[in-house]
């Protein structure tokens, strides 16, 4: 049996679990609650409740070796025991040097010691001078090496203790890289470096990649020499490549920040290959997104290094972060209060790097979203934060998840589709797509908010192609929606729906059974499949034609008609 593992399939990149393709519905803890197996014995069967499978939580340095040299796993053992117990996988998070751009969770040993672990120094405008912070400068060798060191004995350890059970599946190194508070660090130490410019191998691969990320290149394509302009003895200053001021700064320290991780992560992924990926604190691009509608924007990122942190894996530095991380099997967006499609679209480029979303809102709002990752962009899971204190919101929808897991793992990306429509305000124009649609085959099925006589409500779902890519056939997924279709063919005359059955999910077999054939009213007499929402809004209507959501899974049979007109 082989250890988890990501591997490329005809329906795209699927994380492999004792040799099958699993699918994860993950929830991410609070900082500290994986930290105590007393804590975690309250919390494991609210989340298997909500259906939430894998777990997760994070690891921390200052735990796991509080004396240099000297390791403590008890507690971890103790959680990883419980978790394999009620059937949950984890995804451990290594929180060694960074986390949220500081070093917070660094042993005492390391904090004290900034003569061995020099610490970034930033410039602080209020006393015209620098200042130190607590952040371990990534130009520290001594950093790196005892992170390493640190990573290495954690993975080491999970390999004995959890390799012949992957209850473990996934690790993330380190937590939202990157510098807060300035563009770059202005130590002594950072400063000599940046006098020494672009190293020439960064140069050389960034010329002649041809996987540069569209991020990358409206930011700096026109500013690279292409190979044969590069010369070995000339120095390239981070200005002349990247631009003047903080782009520069970004850049360098999106080098130096991912090669003191890739460091670590190459330790860890030697002592034992299990996925290895990193998170990223997005920034914003336009600076007119930073209206986040009263949150405080520190929460949100921002449009200037510095404000997020400068030298995280964004996307315009993503494929800095690619040439120094061979160990890492992707990046992965933390995922709050950007446009959630534009950040899926982000993170799947190359195709090479599967979706996965470590950190997501828990509410409404993030949970109508999920579909849209699983469903159009394959994620290998979505992850709400905190769901040890609420996970019933994204419970509903994992428990949707859980029982059409099989029909998604087994559809290719082409035969399927997520999409969502938000809540309509009191006042205004909804926003959002409200209209979503996808061709298959010479098919065009078009997705609209659920029919009501009152106020439309939000929803979600997914449709995924049943058979071959030239069948008819649909499951069809989620609430507050209707489904409709239209032929392509140019002798097309109608489009119609053959069939609709409600499903529901057989706990004892796996298996979905037909519960209802659906007509009528639930198909408007065969123009559109209505997947209303829990409480459809009637407005007034004495007839109640829209009834209430049930088992949300339907099968739909679409037909075509050619005529001689």
């Amino acid at each position: 049996m082989s250890f988890p593992h990501l591997a490329q399939t005809p329906n795209g990149i699927q994380l492999i679990v004792k040799d099958k393709p699993v699918l994860l519905l993950p929830g991410e803890l609070h900082n500290s609650s994986l930290s105590s197996a007393r804590y975690m014995s309250t919390v494991w069967s609210d989340l298997k409740a909500q259906s939430i499978n894998t777990v997760l939580g994070a690891v921390t340095w200052e735990v796991i070796e509080p004396i240099e040299g000297q390791f403590a796993f008890t507690e971890l053992d103790a959680v990883i025991t419980d978790a394999r117990k009620h059937g949950i996988y984890l995804v451990l998070l290594w929180f060694g040097s960074y986390k949220n751009g500081i070093s917070t969770y660094a042993p005492h040993w390391v904090k004290r010691d900034v003569e061995r672990f020099p610490r970034v120094h930033v410039w602080d405008a209020d006393t015209g001078g620098k200042r130190t912070i607590e952040m371990i400068s990534p130009f520290s060798e001594e950093g790196w090496k005892a992170d390493a060191r640190a990573f290495g004995k954690l993975m080491e350890h999970l390999k004995e203790v959890d390799g012949d059970h992957s209850t473990v599946v996934m690790v993330q190194v380190e937590n939202e890289t990157g510098l807060l508070g300035d563009s770059r660090d202005r130590s002594d130490l950072a400063e000599r470096e940046f006098a020494k410019g672009v190293p020439i191998k960064l140069l050389r691969h960034l010329s002649t990649s041809e996987e540069l990320h569209p991020r990358f290149i409206e930011r700096f394509a026109d500013k690279i020499p292409s190979a044969s302009q590069i010369n070995e003895g000339t120095i390239y200053t981070w200005e002349s490549i990247f631009g003047q001021g903080t782009s520069a700064d970004e850049a360098f320290m999106a080098y130096y920040v991912s090669k003191y991780v890739g460091h670590v992560a190459y330790a860890g992924k030697k002592a034992y290959p299990i996925p290895l990926y990193t998170n990223t604190w997005l920034n914003f691009d336009d600076p007119s997104a930073l209206d986040l509608h009263g949150y405080p924007i520190v929460v949100g990122g921002g449009a200037r290094p510095g404000i997020y942190p400068s030298g995280g894996p964004c996307p315009h530095v993503a494929d800095i972060w690619r040439f120094n991380t061979p160990a890492l099997n992707f990046l992965a967006p933390d995922l709050y209060f950007h446009d959630y499609e534009r950040v899926c679209q982000d993170y799947t480029i190359p195709a090479s790097n599967p979706l996965f979303i470590p950190e997501q809102r828990r509410d409404e709002h993030g949970a109508r979203r999920v579909w849209l990752a699983y469903g159009t962009y394959g994620a290998l899971g979505t992850s709400p934060f905190g769901v040890d204190t609420e996970a019933t919101v994204i419970g509903r929808e994992y428990k949707l998840l859980t029982q059409i897991a099989k029909y998604l793992l087994n559809s290719k990306p082409n035969q399927r589709m997520g999409f969502f429509f938000d809540e309509i305000p009191e006042s205004g124009s909804p926003t959002g797509k409200q209209r979503w649609a996808k061709t298959f085959g010479n098919l065009e099925v078009i997705i609209e908010r659920a029919f009501v006589f009152g106020k439309a409500g939000p929803g979600g779902g997914m449709i995924i192609q049943l058979g071959e890519e030239d069948s008819y056939r649909f499951l069809v997924v989620g609430r507050g929606f209707q489904v409709r279709f239209r032929g392509l063919d140019e002798k097309v005359t109608f489009t119609g729906i053959l069939d609709a059955r409600e499903k529901e999910f057989n706990a004892e077999t796996g298996e979905l059974r037909t519960l209802r054939v659906l007509n009528g009213d639930e198909t408007r007499s065969g123009e559109f499949v209505i997947m209303p929402n829990d409480d459809p809004d009637y407005g007034g209507f004495p007839i109640a034609v829209t009834i209430p959501a049930r088992t949300c899974i339907a099968e739909v049979e679409a037909y075509t008609v050619c005529e001689e007109m």
